[in-house]
């Protein structure tokens, strides 16, 4: 307890109080569609909430302690985006089923440890690719917004790259601070849809079939894989943290079987917001950002108890101000992956491909941009570095041997 009480700063906790903040602003309102695409209860949306909640929470907790390294769970936006259109096509007790096969097939492959090995020949320009892309959106609609709400997109904007100047570790906490001064003051800040009430976990028996497993268990667990984990894992080797992956995969699977059947979909390493809290607006000192993670995942707990209050709470705000904050706040993390994907000549033309297709957003054969994004950068990766033959003419040889 004492060294995480010196540990402790502000910037790393506001860091992981906004990182929760924006892991609620977006991603929520996909888990709101499929509910409501399946006719969920209210009841059974509150428990949902309350699950993913707790365990995102629960475990961020105990694996940033563990291994004093900035770990943040959320659950799986991927797989949430599958439940739109499945959910009501699977009906609920067999998606539970489902949810349960998809975390014992990721548990086993934790315990195996393959995804370690997956990740140690990952080259750092295609990592580094894959982030940049996974936020460029994030950053882009920090101007989307500013049509909108110019006042308060460009007086955000001031704050950011004045506190940049003279008090960088503070800038977030500046820009969080002028935008709700200027949405309370300018009467945008809709008090009358605040609501209070505590989520009651709802209990639901598993249903197990063939076709629930091929549809959607499968499917959640490629997406795990190759649109949380991959890139939740870049995130921590780009800030230098060497952290297993096993222990991470494997905790993350038990945690989503032990709460399946209370609505929870799939719990992973988060990519997004996990950049706020590896980055040096966390803490100058990287062994001290774990406090980052474990701010944010008390909100978790905090958000996970009052469900229905956490509803009302993202409806109260306009949503430029969650935008404005996000791209913002995400400055840092994309300025910093940009510059890794283009650090090595050799690796430059795969890091921009990944970066690339994964920026692009694109979903191909029910796969995301960042699997796409991670095959076309090997793909390049692999024939740009392969060896010449013999043969090959002198000017071809030479241009490898000065690109090397």
């Amino acid at each position: 307890m004492k060294t995480l009480l010196k540990d402790c700063s502000l910037s790393a906790v506001v860091a992981g109080l906004i990182a929760t903040l924006i892991s609620y602003a977006g991603p929520l309102v996909i888990i709101f569609q499929a509910a409501d695409s399946a006719q969920l209860p209210h009841a059974m949306l509150s428990s949902w909430i309350w699950a993913i909640s707790i365990g995102s929470g629960v475990l961020g907790i105990a694996l940033s302690l563990r291994f004093k390294v900035p770990v943040v769970i959320a659950w799986s936006i991927p797989g949430s985006a599958l439940l739109v259109s499945l959910l009501p096509e699977l009906g609920l007790n067999q998606a539970i089923g489902a949810y349960l096969v998809a975390s014992l097939i990721l548990l086993v492959i934790g315990l195996s440890g393959a995804f370690d090995r997956i990740i140690a020949h990952l080259p750092g320009s295609i990592a580094a690719g894959m982030q940049a892309g996974i936020l460029f959106s994030f950053g882009a609609s920090l101007f989307r917004a500013l049509p909108a709400k110019p006042l308060l997109v460009l007086a955000m904007f001031v704050a950011y790259v004045a506190m940049r100047r003279f008090n960088p570790r503070y800038a977030v906490l500046a820009v969080l601070l002028v935008g709700l001064l200027i949405t309370v003051l300018g009467g945008e800040f809709r008090g009358e849809a605040l609501v209070f009430g505590l989520a009651t976990p709802q209990w639901v028996m598993p249903e197990f079939s063939l076709h629930a497993t091929l549809n959607l268990a499968l499917p959640l667990v490629l997406v795990a894989l190759t649109g949380q984990f991959m890139p939740g894992m870049a995130v921590l080797r780009n800030a230098n943290y060497s952290t297993p992956a096993s222990p991470l995969v494997s905790a993350s699977a038990l945690g989503s079987a032990l709460l399946a059947p209370f609505g929870c979909h799939g719990l992973n390493l988060a990519a997004v917001t996990a950049s706020l809290c590896t980055g040096r607006e966390a803490h100058e000192e990287p062994s001290k950002r774990y406090v980052a993670a474990l701010s944010g995942s008390v909100l978790y707990l905090a958000f996970g108890l009052f469900g229905a209050t956490l509803v009302s709470l993202f409806a109260a705000f306009p949503g430029e101000l969650i935008a404005a904050l996000a791209g913002l706040a995400l400055f840092g993390a994309i300025s910093e992956a940009l510059a890794r994907s283009a650090a090595q000549p050799a690796e430059r033309d795969a890091g921009l491909f990944t970066f690339l297709v994964t920026a692009s957003g694109v979903s191909f054969l029910g796969l995301t941009a960042a699997f796409w994004g991670l095959v076309f950068g090997l793909l390049a990766h692999g024939v740009l570095r392969a060896r010449l033959p013999r043969s090959a003419p002198k000017w071809q040889a030479a241009k490898e041997a000065a690109g090397k």
